[in-house]
């Protein structure tokens, strides 16, 4: 009996075998080769379940992943880490924002397209970060996209959420919520972030609160937390005091000492796009053309439609209708619109008037520019005016929006200049700068001396396809636009 059953043994043995021989023959997929506590290794498919009698176990495999800087358009290269989001040992989802980069042209928030725990990060804020090369290394969880991985257990999943949620909290008690703008405006001034009292929304610290802690330090946090009583001032009452010896010694000079340090740091962000661009710039031949235009119709006519556009929460002022003015003018002189290649040999006329306007801003001179402007309205280009306005103070203009200009308009009278000689950008051919309006006398037709609203116009031409006439007619029919509004209801397509 003993001799039977062993040998129905070794027929079963050799049976199980068979079969899965057959099995890992069969299966075109990749197979995992598992240890079982039993001494014989065998190789067994995912596809295909072999019962055991015996428990075997393998180890939950986290895949690392490097997340890599995607291209942000427009040729950019490099972009500075202006700002994170998460540390070393943080939790992340899909989508969760990791850091704020800038490159040259615009502000971006990166997100995470994977789901797991930040393990390294591959730069420092203000660090010059590379397109496609690592941002930083997460290790995916189980249910990441990608992977396959058994779900965790309940206990385990209400701990490791509760970790992540105690985590999330005490970053939220250490960050400073703040703009770059907000930050660079502090570093200039050598403020601690941490000293200024927020007043926005979930703690975030506004530009009034810096320049409210730059009038008065007082303000801050610690000065208010270390503040002493206010104590009754002691009532003294003073000897009379001998009368001053007259000294006969010379008076020493006074030996002053340097107010603060020199200090150096790299030009980077839009300022280092205004290098590159003035550079190209001075390679450019340029002539100058000033005019003034008597704008008292306008300002006439910008008082009664003002009310208007305030009812709408728009704010009106008399850009929209100078660019409409000057869309209108370029219809008729082609060749301002235009742009011409690095060598000069080529001239490309644009079919849109994408006009650009420079503003002046934290991180330096930027010129978003408005599309379609022979497209729009007067009270359409307002309110464009108004969202650029609002984008580009908060630093969070778009790559679209800074490019694709084919004219530029810079309106430093809005600052207190008159004159100004504005400087083209390529591949641009010209620009023209608004001076401030001033109520200035000048004489009418029958040699009265009158009050006249003036506001001097200055222009920058490409001297290798511009003639000075040819601007001079510009500037001509843009004045009588200007000076009599009504021809703008005229000649408005």
């Amino acid at each position: 009996m003993a001799s039977t059953a062993l040998r129905r043994l070794k027929w079963e043995k050799f049976r199980f075998l068979n079969n899965l021989s057959k099995r890992k023959n069969n299966c075109n997929q990749n197979h995992t080769r598992t240890i079982c506590q039993r001494k014989t290794n065998q190789y067994i498919c995912h596809s295909q379940l072999v019962c055991c009698r015996t428990f075997h176990s393998s180890p939950v495999c986290h895949e690392l992943v490097q997340f890599k800087l995607a291209d942000i358009g427009e040729g950019i290269r490099e972009v500075q880490l202006k700002e994170w989001f998460v540390k070393v040992g943080d939790h992340v989802s899909q989508f969760d924002s990791i850091c704020e980069v800038q490159s040259d042209k615009a502000t971006v928030t990166i997100t995470s397209r994977y789901k797991g725990i930040i393990s390294k990060l591959y730069y420092d804020v203000d660090d010059i970060a590379l397109v496609s090369k690592p941002l930083v290394d997460i290790e995916t969880d189980a249910d990441s996209p990608g992977t396959t991985q058994s779900s965790p257990s309940s206990s385990e999943v209400s701990s490791s959420s509760s970790d992540d949620e105690h985590s999330m909290q005490r970053i939220r008690g250490q960050k400073v919520l703040a703009t770059p703008a907000v930050r660079r405006l502090a570093m200039e001034n050598k403020i601690k972030l941490s000293d200024v009292e927020a007043t926005g929304k979930d703690g975030r610290i506004l530009k009034d609160d810096i320049l409210k802690y730059m009038e008065d330090p007082s303000v801050g946090k610690q000065a208010k937390s270390k503040a002493p009583l206010a104590t009754p001032p002691a009532v003294s009452v003073e000897p009379s005091k001998p009368a001053p010896v007259v000294s006969t010694t010379p008076i020493q000079p006074r030996i002053t000492l340097p107010v603060g340090k020199d200090h150096t740091e790299k030009i980077k962000g839009m300022r280092k796009a205004m290098v590159k661009t003035m550079t190209e710039a001075n390679n450019i031949p340029t002539f100058g053309y000033d005019d003034e235009i008597d704008m008292s119709a306008l300002v006439e006519l910008r008082s009664k439609v003002k009310a208007i556009t305030d009812e709408k929460g728009v704010k009106f002022s008399y850009m929209p209708i100078i660019m409409k003015a000057v869309s209108m003018a370029l219809t008729e002189f082609p060749m301002l619109n235009a742009s011409v290649d690095k060598t000069c040999e080529n001239i490309t006329y644009k079919a849109v008037h994408n006009i650009g306007i420079a503003m002046d801003t934290q991180d330096g001179l930027i010129v978003p520019n408005v599309k379609n402007v022979q497209s729009l309205s007067i009270f359409e280009l307002a309110a464009e005016l108004n969202r650029l306005q609002s984008l580009g103070l908060a630093g969070k203009l778009g790559t679209s929006d800074l490019s694709g200009g084919t004219f530029s308009l810079s309106n430093i009278g809005a600052i207190g200049g008159t004159y100004a000689r504005p400087v083209i950008l390529p591949p641009e051919v010209s620009i023209g700068a608004l001076g401030k309006i001033q109520a200035l006398p000048r004489y009418d037709n029958h040699g009265n001396i009158v009050k006249k609203n003036i506001m001097c116009v200055s222009w920058s031409a490409d001297h290798r396809v511009i003639e000075g006439a040819y601007m001079a007619r510009f500037s001509n029919l843009l004045k009588s636009f200007l000076e009599n509004p009504g021809l703008i209801m005229l000649y408005l397509r």
